[in-house]
């Protein structure tokens, strides 16, 4: 066993200071999540308000959502009911963020990578499938066979409240998976709508769709004045799908997925930041003016959309389309119509066993089999709990429901399941996460280094063999993860081929605005094989880490600087950076620099004295008794 001798040196007085204890990414995801609860909650709300008033006045519910509204000018004119309104136009909007979503998950979020996307992919194909079968099997017979659309698709918006309210500590890997399943979940379920449910088509109208669809796709190409010309475009394509018998909400989803969308750019960000200090100088309404524009569109037009419509859906569409959709009449002979149908079970079967078998049993054999990318934190127990959630079919459900089911009370069978299968998977996702936490305790503690030390994937600096290794989390921009790394290198130089020492990120974004930046370009340097010249250039000047200050180092580091600007917005670099900070969430890690020694969570000082006794501790531990 190695024996390793102290360094003589007084503790650092400063290593007793607070370090920072949030990061960022955390706050903005319990704000996220915060706004996910308001949303939920809005829904169920109008859910159970839609019941009541069905059930207390079933004719005014009726006679309401049928009242008719006529819009046009002279010769052309439409015609709606308060309900089509909801359905047909505002879903439209609905439809319109998913597509946004899906657009930007291919293009620079979670489904840009396969490696990455393959198991969220599998397990959503499978949830559309399985839910399908079942619910041919169990409705054979009834004659609404072919409603089988119903069970296929989960309720994102409940779907995401409900994890927020009930889901298992620190589930960010879980909602990761989770959101990238719905995203594909949803590509299934308006495949479906589009291919299986539009009736009377009339192939003519999509030609003037189609025109109008190339017209948004070289909008983004105007100089200025493009929300007009968008707006007027959509409103044209939505027109044309209606005409067409396509159904129109579709538009939302066509249009959508030409919305261009990207990572800011750093010269876009250089200029924006140039304006702003012109501004500052010289206060103007002109300078004012250019300096908002330039900022607004360093930023995509499709995640400014997505932010500018996301509460609209959540807190005024979703609401009013549970208010027009949900109200069930739930009397002791529609009730006990309900239990003996087999559409009502095929629907409870289908959502609540169909999804959790098609989500849980195709991601068990993927890791059984060693597929797919599963990170720290998404353990088979969590998966489990997730795929219950699925089972809460919402939205989509009742939307199917309108366009699959004619006979009225057929389609009161049909709701009545939809709520309940929303009801069970609720229940059922609730125990299975309380099970899982109570299963394990310490599973969260982050005692124990969740993701072990891969020499392919890793930033290590030391032999691969060495008997000792530091894993540190930190962030670039902080002052005790310099010290700490100048700690390391005192121990290193002691200690020599015997310490391995291994680099991850936590960036402490909300104090360090530069830090998340500063984690990427690492990552891009470390693509042209200098990661630790890059850290060294980045810890020797904490204070300036800006764009040009980073593409500064990048050149002074002999890089390629083309390919490393490219390589700053490019999945693989911002997958990686993420996939450390979820390590970290999952780990409860709040502050940094945090260390881990031989394996295990190192506390108290970290000067190298220190670090060096919790080294030779870790031999004690493992001797072998007598």
């Amino acid at each position: 066993m190695t024996n390793l001798t102290l360094i003589e040196r007084s503790p650092d007085p400063e290593q007793v200071v607070a370090r920072s204890r949030t990061r960022r990414s955390i706050a903005d995801h319990i704000r996220a999540m915060g706004q996910n609860r308001v949303g939920a909650l809005l829904l169920l709300l109008a859910t159970l308000a839609a019941i009541i008033w069905a059930n207390v006045s079933a004719s005014s519910y009726e006679s309401f959502w049928a009242t008719h509204l006529s819009v046009g000018v002279g010769d052309l004119q439409l015609d709606f009911t308060l309900h089509a309104l909801v359905n047909d136009a505002l879903m439209a909007i609905f439809f319109f963020t998913v597509g946004l979503e899906v657009r930007r998950e291919f293009a620079i979020g979670e489904l840009t990578s396969w490696s990455r996307a393959m198991v969220p992919v599998v397990a959503a194909v499978a949830g559309l499938a399985i839910p399908a079968l079942l619910f041919v099997l169990i409705a054979s017979g009834s004659g609404e066979e072919h409603a089988w659309g119903v069970v296929i698709s989960t309720d994102t918006a409940f779907l995401v409240g409900a994890l927020a309210l009930i889901g298992p500590r620190v589930p960010g890997r879980l909602r990761v998976f989770l959101l990238a399943l719905a995203v594909v979940d949803d590509i299934g379920a308006l495949s479906i709508i589009a291919l299986v449910y539009t009736e009377n088509f009339t192939p003519l109208p999509l030609v003037v769709a189609a025109i109008g669809l190339v017209g948004v796709y070289f909008t983004r190409y105007l100089r200025g004045g493009r929300g007009p010309v968008y707006a007027t475009l959509a409103i044209i394509v939505w027109m044309a799908f209606l005409a067409s018998g396509v159904h129109p909400t579709l538009a939302g989803v066509a249009i959508a997925l030409l919305v261009p969308v990207y990572r800011p750019n750093r010269r876009d960000v250089e200029h924006a930041l140039d304006l702003a200090r012109t501004f500052r100088q010289s206060p103007n309404t002109e300078y004012a003016r250019a300096a908002a524009n330039s900022l607004r569109e360093s930023i995509s037009i499709n995640e400014r959309l997505q932010s500018a419509y996301a509460p609209y859906v959540a807190y005024v569409i979703l609401p009013l389309f549970a208010l027009a959709n949900a109200g069930v009449e739930l009397s002791p002979e529609i009730l006990a119509a309900a239990v003996a149908s087999p559409l009502t079970w095929g629907i409870v079967i289908g959502l609540v066993v169909g999804k959790f078998i098609g989500v849980l049993g195709s991601t068990a054999l993927m890791r059984l089999f060693r597929v797919g990318e599963f990170g720290p934190g998404l353990t088979l127990d969590r998966i489990a709990g997730g795929a219950a959630l699925c089972g809460i079919g919402f939205t989509i459900s009742l939307f199917i429901v309108d366009l699959a089911i004619v006979d009225p009370d057929a389609q009161n069978e049909a709701r009545v399941g939809v709520l309940a299968a929303s009801v069970i998977a609720f229940l059922l996702a609730t125990v299975t996460f309380r099970i899982s936490d109570a299963a394990r305790p310490d599973l969260d503690t982050g005692q124990t280094l969740a993701r072990p030390v891969d020499q392919a994937r890793d930033h290590v600096f030391g032999s691969a063999d060495a008997p000792y290794t530091i894993v540190e989390y930190g962030d670039f921009q902080c002052g005790f993860c310099l010290k700490a790394s100048g700690s390391i290198q005192e121990v290193k130089a002691e200690l020599g081929d015997r310490l391995r020492y291994v680099w991850r990120h936590a960036p402490l974004t909300q104090y360090h605005p530069n830090a998340l930046a500063g984690a990427e370009a690492s990552e891009a340097a470390s693509l042209q094989g200098k990661f630790f010249e890059f850290e060294r250039g980045l810890f020797a000047d904490q204070e300036n880490q800006r764009p040009s200050d980073i593409v500064h180092l990048a050149r002074d580091l002999g890089l390629d600087v083309e390919k490393f600007e490219r390589d700053l917005t490019s999945p693989k670099v911002t997958g990686r950076v993420r996939d450390d900070m979820l390590d970290a969430e999952a780990m409860a890690i709040t502050s940094v620099p945090t260390l881990f020694i031989n394996g295990r969570r190192h506390t108290g000082p970290y000067d190298a004295q220190s670090l060096i006794r919790a080294l030779a501790a870790t031999d004690q531990v493992d001797a072998p008794a007598g």
